[in-house]
């Protein structure tokens, strides 16, 4: 009997079995799995082990694809592959930095840095200062290092809107005051890429605003009115071009002339069907020889499908799923609305780029130049999302878990070995705390019902007391003798013989009759 008291306990309190013969330390992989996701600091290792993944995988990817090219315009096969990896170190100080910063001061300088994006959008447009590369003038080369400003300015424009959206939310503006400064600001920056002229900048750029206004909680109206201006743009930069017109009638007929606008889509669904389902082999691969130009940059999805096969593509696209999940789980976890806003967004801008690359190499979108994230090589592009990715694991040791865990002095390998900063809880203002209890009907019943009682209170107690009356002394009863033991009373004349006994008995006969 004792041993089913036990068990029906054990049960009860989740100690003990977890299913018939098994210990609870042995719990199964559900248990364990949903254990660790429940961890505080689990959003802050996933990004940083994700980001570490889909980097090495890069590295190694173009070193395989660059090898070729790199021999044939330098001589040397690690040219584009040193390169790489020097952005890439570039790229992981930004993001050491990112780490580090405090939120308020990503605010204090976020739209100082969009000014400074700006100036640089106009200079790379001056003839002797900005570079052409692949018909775009919008490159600056230094020292043999080429910059495109347009990548700062992408991920500039990001944290400058969810910082002016989360602070006009809190002040409760109007949609005009949230979209005056906004809107303008990004179609300045549009107006400037798209005279450099560069189409998958701009559509790169569009994703973001999308990303805010959705994110921000503005009116469909605004969005789909945004998506629509944005989609007209592409359309017109698109045609505007002679080259982009033909790559456009290619994707809509592939057929059409595949020696020259669909060579370069025919030769990516080549390497693909070559690859099979395990792939030729890291380094294996023939596309690279000359037979897909920008095999190292816009399409190495394919050179990953061709060398590591449907498996090998396949779990590329597994590794930025789990990078989507991570992103968005951040945000949910958040309660600064800067992070939540921030971290979706540029969540939705990666992905957004993965999806139109990989689309395009597929052939299922017209080719438009963006690269893959941390898997393309391009030195400014990485360093920017490896900045990002720092910005994000930021907003991770942000979450109000992981603050409290951190800041109780429970022990976390990684922070220790980066030697990071306590993260500062986030202090909501009076109008966010208002607008949370408005917002959630529990709490706006038990507000109410709890606050009359409590004023109730107050004003009963700020009240001034009126003198009170003193209570009346209750004299005691006394029993009234029976009349054969009364004795007996002398007759007065008018009453001049009634002592003070018997106008006190009377008295008190009074009282008890009334």
């Amino acid at each position: 009997m004792s041993a089913i008291l036990t068990r029906l306990r054990h049960r009860r309190t989740g100690v003990g079995e977890t299913s018939a013969g098994q210990p609870a330390g042995e719990a199964g992989p559900r248990t364990r799995f949903g254990a660790w996701l429940n961890k505080p600091m689990t959003s802050f290792h996933l990004i940083i082990a994700v980001a570490a993944l889909l980097t090495l995988m890069g590295l190694t990817m173009v070193l395989s694809a660059s090898g070729v090219y790199s021999h044939n315009r330098d001589g040397s096969p690690w040219a584009v592959f040193g390169k790489q990896v020097l952005w890439t170190l570039v790229g992981l100080a930004g993001c050491y930095v990112a780490l580090r910063l405090r939120i308020r001061t990503i605010r204090n300088f976020a739209f100082a840095g969009f000014a400074i994006t700006i100036v640089l959008l106009v200079l790379v447009l001056v003839p002797g200062i900005g570079k052409v590369a692949n018909g775009s003038r919008g490159w600056f080369v230094i020292g043999g290092l080429s910059m495109q400003p347009s990548e700062l300015a992408k991920i500039a424009f990001l944290i400058w809107g969810a910082h002016l959206l989360a602070a006009r939310r809190m002040e409760r503006a109007s949609l005009r005051e949230m979209l005056i400064p906004l809107v303008p600001a990004a179609v300045v920056a549009l107006a400037l890429i798209v005279a450099q002229p560069d189409l998958g900048q701009t559509v790169s750029l569009g994703i973001i605003l999308l990303g805010l206004l959705w994110y921000a909680g503005l009116p469909l109206r605004v969005f789909l009115s945004s998506l629509f201006a944005i989609v007209v743009s592409a359309v017109v930069l698109a045609v505007a071009e002679g080259y982009r017109s033909e790559r456009l009638r290619s994707w809509l007929n592939p057929g059409a002339d595949p020696q020259d606008a669909g060579y370069q889509a025919r030769q990516a669904r080549f390497a693909l069907a070559n690859g099979g389902f395990f792939g030729d082999g890291l380094g294996q691969g023939t596309a690279k020889w000359n037979y897909l130009p920008n095999a190292h940059n816009d399409f190495i999805f394919a050179i990953v499908g061709e060398e590591l096969g449907f498996v090998g593509a396949s779990g590329l696209l597994c590794l930025f799923g789990l990078f989507a999940y991570t992103g968005m789980r951040i945000a949910r976890r958040s309660v600064d609305p800067f992070l939540r806003l921030m971290t979706a967004t540029a969540t939705l801008w990666v992905m957004g780029q993965v999806f139109i690359n990989v689309g395009y190499v597929v052939g299922l979108l017209p080719v438009t130049g963006l690269q893959l994230p941390l898997i393309s090589a391009g030195g400014t592009a990485t360093a920017t999302t490896l900045f990002m990715v720092g910005l994000l694991a930021n907003a991770a040791r942000h979450e109000p878990e992981a603050v409290a865990a951190l800041r109780a002095g429970r022990d976390d390998r990684m922070n220790r070995l980066l030697r990071l900063p306590l993260p500062e809880p986030y202090t909501p203002t009076r109008i966010e705390a208002l607008r949370d209890r408005m917002r959630d009907p529990h709490k706006r019943g038990r507000r109410t019902g709890q606050d009359k009682k409590v004023d109730k209170q107050k004003r009963a107690a700020a009240r001034p007391r009126a003198a009170e009356p003193k209570p009346r002394r209750r004299q005691p009863v006394r029993r009234q003798p029976a009349a054969a033991d009364r004795p007996a009373r002398a007759a007065r004349h008018h009453g001049g013989g009634r002592d003070s006994s018997g106008r006190r008995a009377r008295t008190l006969e009074g009282q008890r009759y009334g």
